[in-house]
């Protein structure tokens, strides 16, 4: 955290506060409202190749998940629709992935590929806010002392620096814990990342979007503001039967 300072006051995020819409409703509920595009990453699952020394954890997307599944893969799916059961969310599922995606932080390979996508479109990548949910067991003291502000699903402190501190992610003592809010200072982008959730919203402009969805490594689709982002959200797949 070098690079990354807590913010003088929590003034720079009002912006995000006001133009948030409800509690867990929609991708507005997380992302503000008023950008011309919307676009969900999806967290990749994991499944280990390899014997030995040379195993290794290769990424297994949310699309070949539903493949393996005979189900729909779209921008509204849930990983417990498309295996048919709420589990594989915290177990994985036998034979397609051993480890579920990430919940509450977006993977670190994600957050290398996008970092630079996310410098090429604001005009502030030395001034950007990243905000920390307070309630990270492990969070450094530096975390602590800054400033919070509370949106309603939680509780962030608020620190500031440039773009390139980004894939860092030096927010606890566990491993890489990507901010759960990031926006730049003039506001063109921003991107959510709410603690339960195995997925990444991002608001930013149409050639912000397009190139995000270009990138090899990331999983993204564009996606109504208005689409849910709950467990019941998946309205193409048969509801599992177990209990989410």
């Amino acid at each position: 955290m070098t690079r990354v300072r807590p913010a003088v006051d929590a003034t720079p995020a009002e912006w995000v506060v006001a133009g948030l819409r409800g509690f867990a409703q929609s991708v507005l509920s997380l992302v503000p409202a008023g950008f011309p595009q919307y676009l969900r990453v999806f967290h990749p699952a994991y499944e280990p190749v390899g014997q030995g020394s040379s195993k290794r954890l290769v990424p297994v997307s949310w699309s070949e998940i539903a493949a393996a599944n005979g189900t729909r893969a779209h921008v509204g799916m849930q990983l417990g629709a498309l295996t048919g059961s709420w589990a594989s969310v915290e177990t994985g599922q036998a034979g397609v992935f051993d480890a579920p995606p990430d919940v509450g932080s977006l993977p670190h390979e994600l957050v290398a590929a996008l970092a630079p996508v996310l410098a090429r479109h604001t005009s502030t990548p030395e001034r950007i806010w990243f905000a920390v949910w307070e309630g990270f067991g492990d969070l450094p003291d530096e975390v602590r002392r800054a400033p919070t502000f509370s949106v309603p699903y939680g509780r962030y402190h608020l620190l500031g620096g440039p773009i390139d501190a980004l894939p860092e992610g030096a927010y606890g003592s566990i491993g890489p814990q990507s901010p759960n809010l990031c926006w730049p200072d003039d506001r063109a982008w921003c991107t959510a990342t709410e603690i339960d959730l195995n997925s990444t919203y991002v608001g930013c402009g149409d050639a912000c979007a397009d190139e995000i969805i270009a990138v090899p490594e990331v999983e993204a689709l564009t996606i109504d503001p208005s689409t849910g982002i709950d467990f019941a959200s998946d309205v193409l797949n048969p509801v599992p039967t177990d209990e989410p």
